[in-house]
């Protein structure tokens, strides 16, 4: 069978394209490995399936779907009947079909420099296996400096599917999260995590899409004294970790108003603080304005025994001014713990933390759950879609990046996991030192502007000619 050229996909997705079309290859010669390839390149470029339909003819998404939707799958997972329709990951695919030279340089285009691989114990690895979930390490280096020591700290994030169906008791869904993610953080300690971060409310389904109150808020737990954040606390002083569990929280203290919050948890096992959402979605079956509204707690960065961090949770990442504020407040590592779906930000996914790393000169570390998410009743959004049962496909993908701009590989679209890396501290001041995005940032000058655009009698300031 003839194929294009693999060095057409190292040089560009362009000149690859360009070479198909220029000399009318058949998408049927090209095989699904090409489609795979292109996919997979123009995922992380941002590049949609629409794209590939006119380029190829036909649908590259159902195809490929078509060619990995075995139902005896290892990529199926418990609670996510969809998830054996999905494609592995990005890099899977890249690695399935471009080696050598070519591979390495298509990785350094997409992802910047290089990272080794963490070496992880066979008792981690052990664990993992025996329960199903997908582990990977990696260390980000910085260079060597003469007056201060590298300031090593390994960071670890958790993607998890929910337990049991979402028809089980409310308690035996949390207890079998709980369960399994508590295995996962055993894994991450005996790699030697010191900080730890768990996805946007995992304790629970991601069910706010479909507006109804019960039996979903009665997941909402106290901070200080809820059963998750007591099962966190023990841990956290168990393993010397700090944890970062965000949770659905219920103020009990202030009229039981319900929150999406993140407790972070000391090494000690101890409450340092808590985050709240700063932004709420209303987008697509984002109906989370239902249940809880935007945070007045403000941009709080927590000093733990292993570094400054602060987290910025889900929907934030898309404004830019939210994790500038936590990198101002000193945050060396932003967490990002997030539950979004394939149809409605996947393109965007790769993106916004890493440029959110670049930009205010810190690491960054993206969270998103995985699997499908099957709900008793269906549910509309008043977007124009039929009635549906879930939410779509929450397709994990977890990263973390560096201020330098490069980042890990992601763990699965389709699999729970436990990314644990290795990072230096020190990238932070030496990536300011090298760009000066803080020396250049003019934040007088935006605040007079962003001060005035705040007005409600705000006039942009347009020029026309006269």
């Amino acid at each position: 069978m003839k194929t294009v050229p693999w060095a057409m996909v190292s040089r560009s997705c362009l000149v690859m394209t360009t070479h198909l079309v220029l000399y009318k290859v058949p998408y049927e010669r090209c095989g699904i490995h090409l489609v795979n390839i292109f996919q997979a390149v123009s995922y992380c470029l941002g590049r949609s399936s629409l794209t590939m339909e006119l380029i190829f003819g036909t649908s590259v998404q159902n195809s490929a779907q078509q060619n990995v939707s075995d139902p005896e799958s290892p990529s199926r997972v418990i609670g996510s009947d969809k998830m054996g329709s999905e494609f592995e990951s990005v890099e899977s695919t890249l690695k399935a079909h471009i080696t050598g030279r070519e591979y390495e340089e298509v990785r350094r285009i997409l992802y910047g420099r290089a990272h080794p691989e963490l070496p992880l114990p066979d008792q981690a690895l052990q664990i993992a296996a025996k329960n199903n979930f997908e582990m990977q390490g990696y260390i980000i280096t910085a260079k060597e400096e003469q007056l201060r020591v590298p300031r090593k700290v390994r960071v670890a994030c958790i993607q998890n599917s929910i337990a049991l169906p979402t028809t089980a008791p409310i308690e035996d869904q949390r207890k079998g999260i709980h369960a399994k993610v508590s295995t996962m953080i055993e894994a991450a300690a005996a790699a030697g995590t010191n900080i730890l971060c768990l996805q946007e409310t995992f304790m629970m389904p991601f069910a706010f899409c479909t507006r109804e109150r019960l039996p979903w808020t009665e997941f909402a737990e106290s901070v200080e004294n809820g059963p998750t954040t007591k099962l966190m606390s023990e841990l956290a002083a168990k393993y010397n970790m700090v944890i970062v569990s965000p949770i659905l929280e219920r103020d009990e203290e202030k009229d039981d108003v319900i929150w999406n919050a993140a407790i972070v948890i000391s090494n000690t096992g101890k409450v340092i603080g808590k985050s709240r959402k700063n932004h709420i979605p209303r987008v697509g079956d984002f109906n989370e304005s239902n249940y809880y509204m935007e945070s007045t707690l403000g941009h709080p960065v927590f000093q733990t025994a292993f570094g400054k961090i602060a987290i910025n949770i889900c929907y934030g990442r898309h404004h830019p001014q939210n994790w500038m504020m936590f990198a101002l407040n000193g945050a060396e590592i932003i967490f990002n713990p997030s539950a979004t779906t394939g149809d409605l930000s996947e393109p965007l996914w790769g993106i916004e933390a890493r440029n959110a790393a670049i930009a205010n000169h810190c690491y960054t570390v993206a969270i998103n759950r995985v699997g499908t998410e099957i709900f008793p009743h269906e549910f509309t959004s008043g977007n124009g879609l039929p009635a549906h049962k879930d939410f779509g496909h929450f397709f994990g993908s977890s990263y973390i990046a560096a201020p330098d701009g490069s980042r890990t590989p992601a763990l699965s679209r389709t699999k729970d996991g436990v990314l644990v890396t290795e990072l230096d501290l020190n990238l932070c001041r030496q990536t300011k030192d090298s760009w000066c995005f803080r020396m250049t940032q003019r934040l007088d000058m935006y605040a007079k502007l962003l001060e005035k655009a705040a007005r409600p009698d705000y006039k942009p300031d347009i020029r026309k000619e006269t």
